[in-house]
């Protein structure tokens, strides 16, 4: 019988994951610019295309088994050698791949400099998906907070070694360290950590239960690959490599804030949901307590980038890199948009609902990537991150209803609930980006106006959230004297 999982043991292991990602969040904060002064866009540009390559690659290689595995609750010892060998198989038959014709695919995606790169990176295959059986066994046991460690100790060396490597001359090979870095000591620690050893044992048929489920994950994270990953190989192919790079560098740190929440809560909540079965009432308050606590924790973040990105962009990256605040603004913008879905994808996953998952992730695909070239085609790289905004309201629209139809939860009650917290960050950003504007003759300095900034912004949306979200903040309030009390 799978164990129950309620709000609380969620909330203890999104707070593990969290915390990995916050120790890793001051860290990258720094490495990130100083990477940037120290690298070119066309190096950042170069690498990003290289890696897309990779990743997708690798999840293809994937093949969504480790994610079945998480859903059979009664998967034996046999089941697990199984999914690390054919894992294992496919990764090497990637990397062989990608190797013979890294020439080629560079050219494709507009990169043919990232030839060479594509045939040391694709070893990175096998080290990545090597991993992805012990990471599923710490999953199905709810214990995150090992995983945090290993994330956070492989996170915080590569990135001291790839700035090391910068400082001393390497150019792009710091950050192919980096990646290699970071992935052989992860992998290294998942295994420590589940205490699992591959055995030799291969059983095709214990493999054929898994397929169902894993072939609609596969396709529906091929598609989330595109929507993710097709802005920088059609920015690279129709703008250039400096366009790429510039894309790149804002993309990065725009996505910290996400990378510090996001990853944290998905990787969580998809084998919670799991657990959950056909509990609704639980799985609604946990679907919606999710979705509200990171709305809350990451709308802010996210529009008040865009409303402090001219100055953010010269003071973080310096003066080669101030041309591309647009660049920063209006991704940190598009991501903001989003925030509300960031629970939907392991929710639909986690309760089965493969065909609703993978139809969205299809529609949203097609959409951005369209969009998008056709933005770029037309316009710049500014028309095709605002046309990226455009579609992201869209699809939080559209995965809103997908899921509030799947838990027969109110459309407009639920995307209230979930959004009431990003129109509040909105609403900051404004306000900041006004008062800023009024007061730019007196702030003369670009750390005086991020300063100011910081501080209206915080007043603005601490005072909406006491406003609006009162409820809410009883309720995990009461969830923190709740867990204090058993802990006495």
């Amino acid at each position: 019988m799978a164990p129950v999982h309620g709000v609380k043991t969620i909330t203890t292991n999104v707070g593990w994951s969290v915390l990995s990602k916050t120790a890793t969040f001051g860290l990258k904060f720094v490495t990130v610019p100083i990477l940037a002064r120290l690298l070119s866009p066309e190096e950042f540009g170069v690498v990003a295309v290289a890696l897309t390559v990779v990743q997708f690659l690798a999840m293809i290689g994937g093949a969504g088994l480790t994610a079945a595995l998480i859903m059979q609750h009664d998967a034996d010892e046999e089941t697990v050698h199984s999914v690390f060998w054919a894992n294992l198989c496919m990764a090497l038959l990637m990397s062989v791949c990608l190797y013979a014709w890294a020439a080629p695919l560079g050219s494709l995606m507009g990169a043919a400099e990232s030839a060479p790169l594509l045939q040391v990176m694709a070893l990175l295959i096998p080290l990545q998906l090597a991993g992805d059986v012990a990471y599923t066994l710490l999953a199905k046991r709810m214990n995150f907070s090992k995983d945090a460690m290993w994330s956070t100790i492989s996170e915080s060396v590569a990135a001291i070694v790839a700035v090391g490597m910068a400082y001393l001359g390497f150019g792009i090979w710091a950050l192919v360290t980096q990646l290699f870095c970071s992935a052989l000591i992860r992998l290294m620690g998942l295994y420590s950590a589940a205490r699992y050893l591959p055995l030799p044992v291969i059983r095709p048929r214990k493999l054929t239960p898994l397929l169902g489920f894993s072939s609609g994950v596969m396709g529906s994270e091929i598609a989330n690959f595109v929507t993710f990953q097709s802005p920088m190989i059609i920015i690279a192919r129709l703008l250039g490599l400096a366009d790429a790079g510039a894309y790149s560098v804002a993309n990065r740190f725009a996505s910290i804030p996400n990378q510090v929440v996001l990853t944290a809560v998905m990787g969580v909540l998809f084998p919670a949901f799991s657990h959950m079965g056909e509990d609704r009432k639980r799985r609604s308050e946990a679907l919606m307590l999710s979705t509200q606590v990171t709305t809350v924790l990451l709308a802010p973040a996210m529009f008040g980038l865009w409303a402090v990105a001219e100055p953010a962009m010269r003071v973080i990256f310096g003066p080669a890199w101030a041309h591309a605040w647009p660049v920063l603004g209006l991704l940190a913008l598009a991501k903001g948009i989003i925030t509300p879905c960031s629970t939907f994808i392991p929710y639909l996953k986690g309760t089965g609902h493969g065909r609703a998952l993978f139809w969205s992730a299809v529609i949203r695909a097609i959409v951005t990537t369209g969009a998008v070239a056709l933005a770029a085609w037309y316009g710049t790289l500014v028309d095709a991150i605002i046309a990226l905004c455009v579609v992201n309201a869209a699809t939080l629209v559209g995965y809103s209803w997908a899921v509030f139809r799947v838990d027969n939860i109110p459309f407009f009650i639920g995307l209230l609930a979930t959004s009431r917290s990003m129109i509040n960050a909105m609403i900051m950003a404004v306000c900041v980006r006004i008062s800023l504007t009024s007061l730019q003759a007196r702030l003369d300095n670009d750390y005086y106006e991020l300063a100011v900034g910081a501080v209206i912004g915080a007043m603005i949306y601490g005072a909406l959230l006491l406003l609006t979200e009162r409820p809410l903040l009883r309720k995990l309030l009461q969830l923190v004297r709740t867990r204090n009390a058993v802990a006495a």
